[in-house]
């Protein structure tokens, strides 16, 4: 049962043609090289040092591994991290 509003989060997504992110709040990531990651939809940050950054998620957390991490602007749901940029994983 628990796909039904999944499957009419879908449905609605595509009638209204809105993106998918925002309808089914998920996480957007945009990534410049491997020096800048831009985040949005996030819900706090877990965890933060120069080499990691964890991230919690309304379905989901974010980690991100890399060198010299640092935090240029957060905002109540964007973040901007700049570094050396290693490695991102998603768990649901």
């Amino acid at each position: 049962m628990r796909s039904v509003p999944r499957r009419f989060n879908q449905f609605t997504t595509k009638l209204l043609d809105l993106p998918q992110d925002v309808a089914m709040d998920l996480p957007r990531m945009t990534m410049i090289g491997n020096v800048q990651l831009y985040i949005e939809n996030h819900r706090g940050v877990l965890h933060f040092s120069s080499d990691r950054l964890l991230l919690a998620f309304p379905k989901g957390r974010l980690e991100v591994h890399g060198k010299e991490l640092v935090i240029r602007a957060i905002l109540t749901e964007e973040v901007l991290v700049e570094g050396v940029i290693g490695e991102i994983k998603f768990y649901p």
